[in-house]
């Protein structure tokens, strides 16, 4: 499995609401501050503005462009932004049930979204690595975004048997490949795991670590595998993650070992040797040095339901782990 199916799976991805939205004429609608997750949505004909609360400006979406929302604030569509809003709770209620919701009784505009409850003892992993407004333009290349808004849309209206299921596949499609064309536009210039990725070098050296992470993996194999030489790879790796591969991999590994913590019954003796640590006391003091705390004060603060006020101790993309708001 590639580095970001591993994190996306870690992260447990819930789509908990599809819905279509079509307007016409004049309108503008206000969003509350948001759950644990991500909003992902695409403009199937017209245009309308977005902006988010604490970002300078609105965006202007136009048929086919896509966006992503991870920051948790209140945001705002609008077809002017200059219109004063309306609370959404009064327009989207009847969504809970999925379709679509026509507003001012037209068809001028429509779009799709869904949104995303992620584990959010893991959420930040992902989303201190994105802005607070994706744009994802339509251009040449998008296909496979659109004809998912597109199938949606279709599901959402015929509510066919199975439609279910359906929309949550297709909202997962979106999800994915909205993700991949932003680490697209932004890896060039953007550092960490997520825009690595699009570096082969730093790919396979990630994949292998995702792959294996009980591998004693050295520098020199990481190199070796990345077609570079030691001194070379890891500059590179830093240059572009963010953190040394042994930082990565350690930060990795805990980010496993949080997640089964959390959601099986594994002892640490088991937990540790599979992800590379000759002893509990080894793994403990490295998990310590990572998540904030301890294997089992960790352990006992998720049984109890109470998340972990966890501040890690490096500025690594994946030490992170403390629990961040974002759009679901």
């Amino acid at each position: 499995m590639d580095p970001l199916s591993n994190v996306l799976s870690l992260l447990k991805p819930r789509n908990y609401m599809s819905a279509g939205f079509e307007a016409a004429g004049e309108w503008s609608i206000q969003f509350p501050d948001q759950q644990d997750g991500i909003k992902c949505g695409a403009v199937i004909s017209g245009q309308y503005w977005l902006s988010v609360e604490g970002v300078a400006g609105s965006v202007q979406l136009k048929t086919g462009d896509g966006f992503l929302l991870p920051s948790g604030r209140p945001f705002r569509i609008a077809s002017d932004m200059g219109l004063m809003p309306v609370d959404a709770s009064t327009v989207f209620a009847a969504v809970r049930k999925g379709g679509i919701v026509s507003y001012n009784g037209g068809s001028d505009f429509s779009l799709v979204s869904s949104r995303f409850a992620l584990a959010s003892n893991h959420a930040a992993i992902l989303l201190r690595m994105l802005p607070p407004i994706i744009h994802i333009r339509d251009e040449e290349g998008r296909a496979t975004l659109r004809w998912s808004v597109e199938r949606m849309m279709q599901e959402l209206r015929t509510q066919q048997p199975g439609g279910f299921l359906i929309i949550q596949h297709l909202a997962h499609m979106m999800l994915v490949q909205a993700l991949r064309l932003h680490l697209a536009e932004a890896s060039k210039s953007s550092v960490g795991w997520l825009f690595a990725l699009a570096d082969k070098q730093m790919n396979t050296a990630m994949n292998l670590m995702h792959d294996n992470p009980a591998h004693r993996w050295t520098l020199q194999q990481l190199a070796e595998q990345a077609g570079m030489s030691r001194s070379a790879f890891a500059l590179k790796f830093k240059e572009t993650v963010g953190t040394s591969p042994m930082e990565y991999l350690a930060h990795w590994r805990m980010a496993l070992a949080g997640d089964r913590l959390e959601n099986s019954r594994d002892p640490i003796s088991v937990i540790a040797p599979s992800l590379g640590y000759e002893s509990e006391a080894a793994f403990s003091t490295a998990f310590k040095r990572v998540m904030g705390c301890s294997p089992r004060d960790y352990g006992r603060r998720t049984s109890a339901s109470l998340p972990p006020q966890i501040e890690a101790n490096s500025t690594s993309d994946l030490s992170g782990l403390k629990q961040a708001k974002a759009h679901a």
